[in-house]
């Protein structure tokens, strides 16, 4: 299961939002350097796939241990289920817009 923290951001409505809700997250553990949000699909749920680069390994290890999350291809990722109590209208319209 998900910490409650990670949890928190399936409530944001829209990628922009999303993206500022983890960097303020992963600030705590440190300096972020670069944070990439894609929307995603899988199994029929809108997803968001959220990769973090901290200033440091120090950091991204904090990081890591702190939420739980992992690497994939050197990069600490995130997936994140967006909204899924939204109608499927509603959720097209969130990733047009995130084009």
């Amino acid at each position: 299961m998900s910490p409650p923290e990670l949890e928190q951001l399936q409530q944001c409505p829209d990628i922009a939002t999303l993206e500022t809700a983890l960097r303020s997250l992963c600030a705590r553990f440190g300096s972020v350097r670069q944070v990439n949000v894609l929307p995603a699909a899988h199994a029929g749920k809108q997803q968001a796939l959220c990769f973090v680069r901290m200033a440091s390994e120090e950091e991204e290890q904090k990081l890591m241990s702190g939420l739980g999350i992992g690497r994939f291809g050197g990069e600490l990722v995130v997936v994140v289920d967006l909204l899924a109590e939204q109608p499927p209208s509603a959720s097209a319209d969130l990733w047009s817009s995130a084009a």
